[in-house]
C-alpha cells in the first residue's frame, strides 16, 4: 500500500507513529479520537498502512497504543479498543486510553475491560493524561500528552510521500537501466535484432532521481529529537532509521547501473554519431561529384562583353554560394571526425581516416574549381573592361579625326595636334594593356583541362580562344586605320599651321609696309640744304624704297603660298579677301607718296644745282651769268618746289596725306625761300654793277 493512494485518509491524522517509544523500546502508536464521528473504515486503513512499516523486528517489541478519548465517546473508543484485537492482536502489549476527567463511569469501563482482558490479548488501561508518564518518558510523548517530542504530522507525510515515489521510481528505473545494459552486452547479431528495444530511453530522469535520493537522504542523516529539559538529542524514528539504508542501497544500485548506463550511451551515441558521420559525408561528397560537377561543367564560357561577364559571375557566385553550405557542412565534419580521432579508439581510426582523408580530397578539389573559374570569370572581366576602355577611346580619336578641322589661329591647330598625339599615346597603351590581359587570359584557358573532369572542352576553349584573339585583332587593325587618318590628319593640320604662319606673316607685311609709309610721310620731309645733301637724300629714298619693294614682294609670296596651301587643303583662305587687298593698297599709297618725295627731291636737286652754280660764280667773269634765263628757271623751279610743298599726296581712294607736319614744311619752305632771295639779289647786283663796287 503506498500514501499516495490513501493521501486525502492519512492527511485525518486518524493514528499516527510519533517516534516515541515505551520503556520496553517499542514503538508507540497514537490514535487521536476527535468529536466527529470517526470512520473505523479509515482508521483500519491508516492503521494497515502505519503498521507495514516498522521491520519486523520492530514489531516483536510490541506497541504501546494510546487513544485519546479526551473528546470522544465511551463506545467510539470501546470500539476502536476492539478494532485493535483484529488490526494488531499480536503487536499490541498495552492500550493506553486516555480518558476525559470525571466524565466517564470509572466502575463501568474498569470492569468493561477488565472483563475482556483475556479475550483481547493485551492490557487496557485508563489513564488521565497528566498520569501518562507513569508508562511512558515524558520525552516520549507529544505535547498533547505533556511531553517534550515533537511531530509534525504534513512533514512526516511529506517525507513519506518522497520516500516511497524514490522508492518507486528508482526500482522501475534500476529495472529499466538494467534491461538497457544486459541489451548492450549481447552480441553483435543480437543488438542487431534487438536494436530497436535497446534505442528506448528510461521512463525517468536519472539525474532527477538520484538528486532526490541525495536530498531524501540527506534529510533522513540530519532528522534528530530533542528533549524538552535537558536537551537530550535522541535517535531518529524506526521507520526513517529503516529508510536510510534502503535509500543508500537504492542509491548505490541507481550509480551503478546509471554509470553503465552512460557507457552504453556513450557506445550508442558514438555509433550514432559515426554512422551520421558516414551519412553526411557520403552527402557531401556525392553532392560535390554530381550537382556540384555538373554545375560547373555546364558553366564554360567567358563572355563577349562587359555585361555578359558580370551575369557568368553572378551565376558563379550562386554557385558558390550553393557550394558553401556543403562546405560549411564540411568543416562541421572535419571538426567532429578530429575529435572522434583525438577520443583514441582505435577501432574506428581507420574508418574516420579514411572518411576524413575522401572528405578533404573532394572538397579541396571542388574548391580549387570554383576559384580556379572565379579568377577566369574576373580575368576575362578585366579583358572586356580594358577592350572597352580602349574601344571608347578608339571611338573618340576616330570622332576627332572625322569632325573637319576648323581652328581659328595656329596655336589652336597645335594644341589640337598634340592631343591627337595623346589620345593615339594612350590607344597604344591601351592596346598593349588588352594584349597583356589577352595573353594572360589565354594562358588560364589553356589550363581549363585540369578541371573539366574528363570532358573534352577542346570546343568550348576553341570558341574563347577565337572570341580573345578576334578581340586584339579588331583592335589592332582599328588602331591601324586610326594611324593612317592620324597621318594625315597630322599633314593637314601642318599645311594648316603652315597656312596660318603665312597669314600672320602676310599680315605683318602689311604691318610693316604701313609703317614705312607712316615713316616716309612723317620722317621723310627733308629737302637737303644744298645739292649735295639732297642727292645723299635722293639715294637713301632709293633704299628706303627698296626696303618696301621687299616687304611688298614678300607679302605678295606668303598670300601665293596661303593660295596654294588653300587649294591643297580644299578650304578658302581669310587672305585672299583681306590680306591681298590692303597689301595692294598699302603698296600704292606707298607708290604714290615715295614717286612724290622722288620728285620733290629732284627739284630740290635742280633748284640747289643751279642756284649754287650762279652764287659761285666770280664777279670777274659776269659774262657767264648774264643770261637772264637761268635766273628766271631758279627762279620758276624754286616756286614750283614751294607750291608743291603745299599740295598733298592724293591716293587712289581720294584720300590726302601731307608730308610732315606745318612747321616741318614752313621750315623747308623758309630756306628755299632764303636760297632764293640770294640768286635774286645775286641777280640784282650783275645788273647794276656799280652796286656792288659802292658796296666793296
Amino acid at each position: 500500500m503506498e500514501a499516495s493512494v490513501i493521501l486525502p485518509i492519512l492527511k485525518k491524522k486518524l493514528a499516527f507513529l510519533s517516534g516515541g517509544k515505551d520503556r520496553r523500546s517499542g514503538l508507540i502508536l497514537t490514535i487521536p479520537l476527535c468529536l466527529e464521528q470517526t470512520n473505523m473504515d479509515e482508521l483500519s486503513v491508516t492503521l494497515d498502512y502505519l503498521l507495514s512499516i516498522p521491520s519486523e523486528k520492530c514489531k516483536a517489541r510490541g506497541f504501546t497504543v494510546i487513544v485519546d478519548g479526551r473528546k470522544s465517546q465511551w463506545n467510539v473508543v470501546k470500539t476502536v479498543v476492539l478494532m485493535l484485537q483484529n488490526v494488531v492482536p499480536a503487536e499490541v502489549s498495552l492500550v493506553c486510553v486516555v480518558k476525559p476527567d470525571e466524565f466517564w463511569d470509572k466502575k463501568v469501563t474498569h470492569f468493561c475491560f477488565w472483563k475482556e482482558k483475556d479475550r483481547l490479548g493485551f492490557e487496557v488501561i485508563l489513564v488521565s493524561a497528566n498520569k501518562l508518564t507513569r508508562y511512558i518518558e515524558p520525552c516520549q510523548l507529544t505535547e498533547d500528552f505533556g511531553g517534550s517530542l515533537t511531530y509534525d504530522h504534513m512533514d512526516w507525510l511529506n517525507k513519506r510521500l518522497v520516500f516511497e515515489k524514490f522508492t518507486k521510481e528508482s526500482t522501475s528505473l534500476l529495472d529499466e537501466l538494467a534491461l538497457i545494459n544486459n541489451g548492450s552486452d549481447k552480441g553483435n547479431q543480437q543488438e542487431k535484432e534487438r536494436s530497436v528495444d535497446l534505442n528506448f530511453l528510461p521512463s525517468v530522469d536519472p539525474e532527477t532521481v538520484l538528486q532526490t535520493g541525495h536530498e531524501l537522504l540527506s534529510e533522513l542523516q540530519q532528522r534528530r529529537f530533542n528533549g524538552s529539559d535537558g536537551g537530550v538529542s535522541w535517535s531518529p524514528m524506526d521507520d526513517e532509521l529503516l529508510a536510510q539504508p534502503q535509500v543508500m542501497k537504492l542509491l548505490d544500485s541507481l550509480r551503478e547501473q546509471y554509470t553503465r548506463y552512460q557507457e552504453v550511451c556513450r557506445q550508442r551515441s558514438k555509433r550514432t554519431q559515426l554512422e551520421e558521420i558516414q551519412q553526411k559525408v557520403m552527402q557531401v561528397v556525392n553532392w560535390l561529384e554530381g550537382p556540384g560537377s555538373e554545375q560547373l561543367r555546364a558553366q564554360w564560357g567567358i563572355g563577349d562583353s562587359i555585361r555578359a561577364s558580370q551575369a557568368l559571375q553572378q551565376k558563379h557566385e550562386e554557385i558558390e554560394s550553393q557550394h558553401s553550405e556543403w562546405f560549411a557542412v564540411y568543416v562541421e565534419l572535419n571538426q567532429q571526425i578530429a575529435a572522434l580521432l583525438n577520443a583514441g579508439d582505435e577501432e574506428d581510426l581507420v574508418e574516420l581516416k579514411s572518411l576524413q582523408q575522401q572528405l578533404s580530397d573532394v572538397c579541396y578539389r571542388q574548391a580549387s574549381q570554383l576559384e580556379f573559374r572565379q579568377n577566369l570569370l574576373q580575368a576575362a572581366l578585366e579583358f572586356h573592361g580594358v577592350a572597352q576602355d580602349l574601344s571608347q577611346q578608339l571611338d573618340g580619336l576616330l570622332g576627332m579625326l572625322c569632325v573637319d578641322v576648323a581652328p581659328a589661329d595656329g596655336a589652336s591647330i597645335q594644341q589640337t595636334l598634340k592631343l591627337l598625339e595623346e589620345k593615339l599615346k594612350s590607344v597604344d597603351v591601351g592596346l598593349q594593356g588588352l594584349r597583356e590581359k589577352g595573353q594572360g587570359l589565354l594562358d588560364q584557358i589553356s589550363n581549363q583541362a585540369s578541371w573539366a573532369y574528363g570532358k573534352d572542352v577542346t570546343i568550348e576553349n576553341k570558341e574563347n580562344v577565337d572570341h580573345i584573339q578576334g578581340v586584339m585583332e579588331d583592335m589592332q587593325l582599328r588602331k591601324q586605320r586610326c594611324e593612317d587618318m592620324v597621318d594625315v590628319r597630322r599633314l593637314k593640320m601642318l599645311q594648316m599651321v603652315q597656312l596660318f604662319k603665312c597669314e600672320e606673316d602676310a599680315a605683318q607685311a602689311v604691318e610693316w609696309l604701313s609703317e614705312l609709309l607712316d615713316a616716309l610721310l612723317k620722317t621723310h620731309i627733308r629737302l637737303g640744304d644744298d645739292a649735295q645733301e639732297t642727292k645723299v637724300l635722293l639715294e637713301k629714298h632709293r633704299k628706303f624704297v627698296d626696303v618696301a619693294q621687299s616687304t611688298y614682294d614678300y607679302g605678295r609670296q606668303l598670300l601665293q603660298a596661303t593660295v596654294v596651301l588653300c587649294q591643297s587643303l580644299r578650304c578658302t583662305s581669310r587672305s585672299s579677301g583681306d590680306t591681298l587687298p590692303r597689301l595692294n593698297r598699302v603698296w600704292k599709297q606707298f607708290t604714290i607718296a615715295s614717286e612724290e618725295r622722288v620728285h620733290r627731291l629732284e627739284m630740290a636737286i635742280t633748284f640747289h644745282s643751279n642756284a649754287e652754280k650762279i652764287l659761285q660764280e666770280c664777279p670777274e667773269e659776269p659774262e657767264a651769268i648774264n643770261d637772264e634765263e637761268q635766273f628766271d628757271e631758279i627762279e620758276a623751279v624754286g616756286k614750283s618746289l614751294l607750291d608743291r610743298l603745299t599740295v598733298p599726296v592724293v591716293y587712289p581712294d581720294g584720300t590726302e596725306q601731307y608730308f610732315g607736319s606745318p612747321s616741318d614744311m614752313a621750315s623747308t619752305a623758309e630756306h628755299i625761300r632764303d636760297r632764293m632771295k640770294l640768286v635774286s639779289l645775286k641777280r640784282q647786283q650783275l645788273r647794276h654793277p656799280e652796286m656792288m663796287t659802292t658796296e666793296s
